[in-house]
C-alpha cells in the first residue's frame, strides 16, 4: 500500500496482526533488505511487522537519486510520520545497513516513538571518510565488487547475475545461499522502475552517496534511552565488525550479537535468522 508522509508516498507492506506489538523495519534501501521469511518469522512471534521502501527506491516516490532534494533527516521524518500514520504508537525499530542511520536518528530525535532499537550491519557515522577509530570498508572486497563490468541495468537476467555475484563476494565464510540471492535480486528488479537509474538506485542505494547527512550524530549516541540490540557479522566487509562494537559500546546498555562467519549481502542470511529472532524477542521482552 502507498502511504503519504512528509510530502512523498512510501510503499508499505505489513505482516501479522495489528493488535500485536509493532515492529518498524527500515531497509538499506528497499523493504526487501528484510526478507519475506524473516518478516514472517517475526510475525509468528506475535509481532505486527511493517517494512517500507525508502524514497527513490522500490515503489516509493522516485525523483532523482543522483541529485536528491532532501537529506538524511528527511528520511528520519518519513519514518516518524509513518509511525504516526499507521498509529503504531511506540514501535520496536530495526534498521539494517544505511537504514541503521535512520533508525539511530529516529531513536535520538523521536524517542517517544521508539520502544526498542535494533541495529544490523551498520555504523555510527554517515557515508564518507570514516572516523580514525572505526574500520573502513574492505578496499580489497570493494575493488572486486566495483571492478567488474557493470550489468545492463534494464535487463533482468543481467542484473540478477551481477547482484548474485555481489552477494557472493560479501557473504562471508559461513556460507552463501545462491537461491536466496537470485530470488532477492529478481524481486528488487521487479519492484523498481524500468529505467537504469531506478534499478541502480534500488539495488545499490546510490542516493546515499549524494545525500546530505550532516550534522554528525555519533557524539549523541549516549542520549539513546531505548533498549538496544546491535547485530553484526564478524566478516562484514562493507561495515566491518568494529563498527558494531563501537555502537554497542557507545549506546547505554546496548548488547552485541556477533554472527560468526557472516558478512553482508542483500540482507541477513537465512542461517542467521533463528539467532536474530531469538535475540530480538529478548529485546522486546526487556522493553516491555
Amino acid at each position: 500500500m502507498q502511504i503519504k508522509v512528509n510530502g512523498v508516498e512510501v510503499c508499505v507492506e505489513t505482516f501479522g496482526d495489528e493488535a500485536d506489538p509493532p515492529v518498524l523495519l527500515v531497509g538499506g534501501v528497499t523493504m526487501l533488505s528484510w526478507p519475506d521469511g524473516l518478516c514472517a518469522a517475526l510475525a509468528e512471534r506475535q509481532r505486527y511487522v511493517v517494512r517500507y521502501d525508502l524514497r527513490d527506491a522500490g515503489r516509493s516516490t522516485f525523483a532523482d537519486p543522483d541529485q536528491p532534494g532532501y537529506g538524511l533527516r528527511d528520511l528520519v521524518t518519513d519514518a516518524s510520520e509513518l509511525v504516526t500514520a499507521l498509529d503504531l504508537g511506540r514501535a520496536h525499530v530495526a534498521g539494517i545497513g544505511v537504514g541503521g542511520f535512520v533508525a539511530q536518528l529516529l531513536a535520538l530525535d523521536h524517542p517517544e516513538q521508539v520502544a526498542s532499537l535494533t541495529l544490523v550491519s551498520t555504523r555510527p557515522v554517515a557515508p564518507g571518510p570514516v572516523d580514525a577509530d572505526l574500520p573502513d570498508h574492505s578496499h580489497e572486497v570493494l575493488g572486486q565488487l566495483f571492478g567488474r563490468p557493470a550489468p545492463d541495468w534494464t535487463d533482468r537476467d543481467s542484473v540478477v547475475e551481477y547482484m548474485t555475484g555481489s552477494a557472493r563476494l560479501l557473504a562471508g565464510s559461513a556460507g552463501f545461499d545462491e537461491k536466496d540471492a537470485r530470488a532477492t535480486a529478481g524481486a528488487i528488479f521487479d519492484r523498481a522502475g524500468d529505467t537504469a537509474q531506478a534499478q541502480v538506485a534500488s539495488h545499490l542505494g546510490t542516493v546515499f552517496a549524494a545525500l546530505d547527512c550532516k550534522p554528525r550524530w555519533r557524539e549523541r549516541l549516549g542520549e539513546i534511552t531505548a533498549p538496544t540490540l546491535v547485530v553484526h557479522g564478524d566478516e562484514d566487509a562493507f561495515f566491518p565488525h568494529g563498527n558494531g562494537v563501537a555502537l554497542a559500546a557507545e549506546i547505554p546498555g546496548a548488547s552485541l550479537l556477533t554472527l560468526p562467519g557472516v558478512g553482508v549481502g542483500q540482507g541477513l542470511p537465512r542461517a542467521a535468522w533463528p539467532a536474530v529472532v531469538e535475540a530480538f524477542d529478548a529485546l522486546v521482552d526487556q522493553a516491555s
